[in-house]
């Protein structure tokens, strides 16, 4: 039951959900099919608890249980998170509508501590337009949505780190622990203390460092997605071990700086995370910023379906299933790379990249040999002069596009609404000096995350494509080539690098 005593919505939610697929649904649980796993979540009427339906209890008879799209559905509805499979790990979905995106944009800033005005307003609706599309579309309102998020957050928390309860509540996006204490209780009918595990209540694990984990969707091809990375990676600011599998890179989180490091679980679908405790409080950022870095929201099944059935990708979709299309930490760190790749080899891009930052960064500590800089931030080379930026070995007129790239970041023109489309945002990034369809597609397409961006110029898709014999084929062609793998062209663009790759070493971006 909801805070304000009402069901009704929320029970309307749920026989939606039910309706529409529950023989699917239930045929899912049974099999605990992690396809569907964040897709849906099932409520069992006996026990009052959801779960996901990969979850490794004993499955519930089918008159017990009642299926609904969202952990917020559940909650609205009375139920209580699993503490087995614990709904809180459950990957997200692609948006593929405008309700959607908007449920994942009000996810998304739920712990930032915006309202719903101010997430409305970022959207471009108001509060009551977007309340009438949360609850047509999903039966909750975008303020139990919220609290929905910030509670499985804090769940989350008290059960990987040792993170003290006051440091839990403000993490999760709670103003006070008195007003975390008092919804933690009215959800889930207990303290928030009863979720700490022994060792961790007792304070034997380490507290200087936080370990979290990060769910996806199997299959996924870490090793491929290391490798682009490693390709790419900025000296200093990034790196990628390819022997132990890891990624680690410096951030800076407003107040604070620090690091991160990532590897692939070997006991389950799900990555380790690791940082500093001193980052707890950015730390629902930073797992939602690394979530879009390895695109881990992804239906790999979905996308690898459509192309495997073509015949250039097929034999990469059966040799690489679940490549991913890497993301980007941040729009304007991915932009600043791809005006760098312009017209010069992957190598030769990540020296220049690793020189701004050597010349612009700040430095910082880290645990790492490598890792000393922060990636330079908008403001500070939109405050150097063209000519400064030059110095690390740039032409001028390339030197001049970072710079009004870097204002541009600084006016907000690299920020995009969650209902843009790919041709809004592409358009956008056009209007910034330096930066041509090629470029807009290519930070479309990893930063922004758009799955049909297409960078129908670049040279390694047009190899890729290349017919033994004949000419490179023109943008133009390439275009219709790709009409076949529409939604997914994003994927496909991957899978085509992907196939210079595994014959020889790779100089496309």
């Amino acid at each position: 039951m909801a805070e304000n005593g009402e069901r009704g919505r929320g029970e309307e939610a749920m026989v939606w959900a039910s309706m529409k697929g529950e023989f699917e649904y239930y045929q899912a649980l049974l099999a605990k099919d992690a396809r569907f796993d964040g897709q849906f979540f099932v409520c069992v009427k006996t026990t009052g608890i959801y779960c996901r339906p990969i979850c490794p209890a004993r499955h519930p008879l089918k008159k017990s249980c009642v299926f609904v799209k969202t952990a917020a559905a559940a909650e609205r509805a009375g139920f209580r998170p699993c503490l087995r499979c614990r709904p809180e790990l459950a990957p997200g979905s692609p948006a593929v509508s405008m309700e959607e995106a908007l449920f994942a944009a009000i996810r998304a800033r739920a712990i930032r501590g915006d309202s719903v005005e101010e997430v409305a307003q970022h959207a471009g609706f108001s509060a009551r337009q977007l309340r009438r599309l949360m609850v047509r579309a999903f039966g909750v309102a975008p303020v139990e949505i919220m609290q929905t998020e910030r509670l499985l957050f804090a769940k989350k928390l008290l059960q990987e780190t040792v993170l003290e309860m006051t440091d839990v509540a403000l993490s999760a996006g709670f103003g006070s622990l008195r007003r975390f204490n008092a919804l933690f209780r009215a959800r889930y009918g207990q303290a928030p203390t009863t979720l700490r595990r022994p060792g961790r209540q007792n304070g034997t694990e380490r507290a200087d460092a936080l370990h979290l984990r990060l769910s996806y969707r199997p299959p996924l091809a870490w090793p491929e997605l290391l490798g682009y990375l490693a390709r790419r990676a900025i000296p200093g600011v990034e790196t990628v071990s390819l022997d132990d599998e890891s990624y680690a890179r410096t951030l800076d989180c407003g107040t604070r700086t620090g690091w991160l490091a990532v590897r692939r679980s070997p006991r389950g679908a799900w990555l380790d995370v690791t940082l500093p405790t001193a980052l707890s409080a950015a730390s629902w950022t930073i797992l939602t910023q690394l979530r879009a870095l390895f695109d881990l929201d992804a239906n790999p099944a979905t996308a690898d379906t459509h192309l495997g059935a073509d015949p250039l990708l097929g034999s990469s979709v059966r040799r690489h299933p679940g490549l991913r299309v890497p993301g980007a930490w941040t729009t304007f760190e991915l932009a600043v790379r791809a005006v760098l790749g312009q017209q010069v080899s992957v190598a030769g891009a990540s020296t220049l990249a690793g020189r701004l930052a050597a010349k612009f960064g700040q430095p910082v500590t880290t645990p790492f040999e490598r890792l000393n800089r922060l990636t330079p931030s908008a403001h500070e080379v939109a405050a150097a002069t063209p000519r400064e930026i030059a110095a690390i070995g740039l032409p001028q007129a390339r030197a001049l596009a970072l710079h009004e790239l870097a204002k541009a970041a600084e006016r907000g023109d690299l920020n995009f609404g969650p209902t843009a489309t790919v041709e809004v945002a592409v358009t956008a990034l056009r209007r910034v000096r330096g930066i041509g369809e090629w470029t807009a597609q290519y930070v479309a397409m990893r930063a922004l995350r758009f799955p049909d961006a297409f960078p129908a110029a670049d040279l390694g898709v047009r190899k890729a494509l290349a017919v033994p014999g004949r000419p490179l084929p023109s943008e133009k062609q390439v275009i219709e080539r790709a009409t076949a793998w529409r939604p997914w062209r994003a994927y496909a663009a991957l899978h085509l690098w992907q196939t210079l790759h595994d014959s020889a070493p790779s100089t496309h971006l």
